[in-house]
Order: C-alpha cells, then sequence, then structure tokens
C-alpha cells in the first residue's frame, strides 16, 4: 500500500533523515520517500494511515 502524505513542515534533509529513521526503526521494510520541495512523504508499507500518520507527528511535523 502506497501513503502519500502532504508534511508541510518539512524542511531540509534533517527532515527527512529524521522521518526515514523513524518509520525505518518501526517499519524496517518500509519503502520512504521524502520530498521536500513538494513537502510530501510517501511511504510503501504494511503498516496503516494511522501508524505513518503518528510516526511522522513523533517527529515533531505536521501533516496537512
Amino acid at each position: 500500500m502506497a501513503l502519500k502524505l502532504k508534511v508541510p513542515t518539512i524542511s531540509g534533509s534533517d527532515a527527512v533523515e529524521d522521518i526515514k529513521r523513524t518509520i525505518k526503526t518501526s517499519e524496517p521494510d518500509a519503502q520512504v520517500d521524502v520530498d521536500v520541495e513538494a513537502k510530501t512523504v510517501t511511504v510503501e508499507s504494511g503498516a496503516s494511515e494511522e501508524t505513518i500518520k503518528q510516526l511522522i507527528v513523533a517527529t515533531g511535523h505536521q501533516i496537512a
């Protein structure tokens, strides 16, 4: 299941690495793509949408 979320608070490579690391800690097999310019996070994972949202919020970011 590919999930694409708008995350307007993403800015810079530190945010990208933080989001990827947090998601992969919980979901090691997840494929995570973060687009800083578009401010989107795309996740291919077996985890629920709610789980992925909670992981992103846990990094201090907001989901639109």
